[in-house]
């Protein structure tokens, strides 16, 4: 019975620790030049949540790397990875994020990759929901954390040193990171300048970041099973304006409800109604510790050298009214969102005038159908240009 017990083991020890002992450089042989290529529009959390693929991807001039949150997984035909397959501009776009993505996440996520940033476009897709007053919870968080690029914070001398103190006490916070005792320790030591704490952990620190170095070449290898897409021949070589009609024509076919969304998504909602009405009073999104992490997210960006666009999208205003959410609980919101990123003289595309517009939104969040249409013209516009008139 005891060589039974031990056998297995003794045996998972051994292939843990031959796992470790690989080197790093004989396991990327192994993963295919493609990976990253298939990895674009797969949005797989273990490369969000890992560095080995977005550090290729930012090697490669043709990607155009879209950062966001649960949006960027309405895959519709006018959808950027889906309208640009069939309309080359001389890009890709690559997809970073998911479901409570939001900007503490995206920060750490850009401070790791900050010596591959200077000159680098790409595109951030900025929530309104995120504007919650106390800022991403835990469950919102927890699942998008990254123990890697967390670490790489820690060792990273590149950041501002009141940047990265003030992104490590926020994470604090969270109990993802305060149950991670070597990050919690090394980040405390960090904060309070207990440099003694920083040199007792720090040889630990830089074993476990070994580890997670490992484990992501490992998922690396993986090849990444995407969402279906819906990509569609005849969306090829239409001008703005057809591809408007034809977005129109597609939300109105999927929508027949007094809010213009996806019936399959009312459909959900739908019983909910009455409960929902004038249920939002005296609501804001002006007021949000969000905007101390979109702050320090806006930092990062702007001492490596990036050269982002941003998109501001809007809520669902016939929805939001129904809820009786205040006009100016979000009209606030989108002038001080904008006004942030203008500041540190990044590029926007505000398209908060189009909270009304019907088939603008997939439900009462999320863009679809025509939203993405400007959303791919404003991407077209910026990655030629440089700059965005869109709005």
């Amino acid at each position: 019975m005891k060589k039974r017990f031990f056998g297995p083991i003794i045996l998972a020890f051994v292939l843990f620790v031959g796992a470790i002992a690989v080197p790093a450089s004989w396991l990327t042989r192994f993963i295919p030049e493609k990976r990253v290529e298939e990895s674009a529009a797969a949005l797989n959390p273990n490369m969000f949540q890992g560095l080995y693929l977005q550090n290729k991807m930012f090697e490669d001039s043709k990607y155009l790397p879209i950062f966001g949150s649960s949006e960027l997984s309405r895959l519709d035909e006018f959808h950027p990875s889906n309208y640009f397959q069939v309309n080359n501009q001389g890009f890709t776009p690559y997809l970073v994020g998911k479901g409570g993505s939001q900007s503490l996440i995206h920060a750490i996520n850009f401070a790791a990759h900050a010596d591959q940033l200077k000159g680098k476009k790409m595109v951030f897709i900025v929530s309104p929901q995120w504007f919650q007053k106390k800022g991403s919870d835990e469950k919102h968080f927890a699942p998008n954390f990254s123990s890697i690029q967390a670490l790489n914070l820690a060792f990273n001398d590149q950041i501002d040193p009141v940047i990265k103190k003030h992104m490590m006490k926020r994470m604090l916070h969270y109990k993802v990171v305060q149950n991670d005792t070597v990050l919690s320790e090394l980040y405390k030591g960090i904060t309070k300048g207990e440099k003694w704490k920083v040199n007792t952990v720090m040889p630990v620190a830089k074993a476990y970041y070994a580890l997670l170095e490992k484990k992501d070449l490992y998922y690396s290898m993986e090849e990444p099973k995407g969402p279906k897409r819906k990509i569609s021949e005849k969306l090829k070589e239409k001008n703005w304006t057809e591809l408007e009609k034809a977005a129109n024509q597609l939300g109105k076919r999927s929508s027949s409800n007094q809010f213009d969304i996806d019936d399959s998504v009312y459909k959900v909602i739908k019983h909910q109604l009455p409960k929902l009405k004038n249920s939002k009073k005296g609501k804001s999104y002006k007021e949000s510790l969000e905007y101390s992490d979109f702050g320090d997210m806006l930092n990062i960006l702007k001492d490596a050298g990036a050269q982002p666009m941003f998109i501001v999208i809007p809520v669902n205003g016939k929805y939001y009214d129904y809820t009786g959410w205040p006009k100016k609980g979000r009209t606030d919101y989108y002038k001080k969102v904008t006004k942030q990123i203008k500041a540190k003289g990044f590029q926007v595309a505000d398209l908060s005038g189009h909270e009304y517009d019907p088939y603008f939104m997939k439900d009462t969040i999320h863009i679809a159908w025509k939203g993405w249409v400007y959303v791919d013209k404003a991407m077209e516009q910026f990655y030629k240009t440089g700059k965005v008139t869109v709005h």
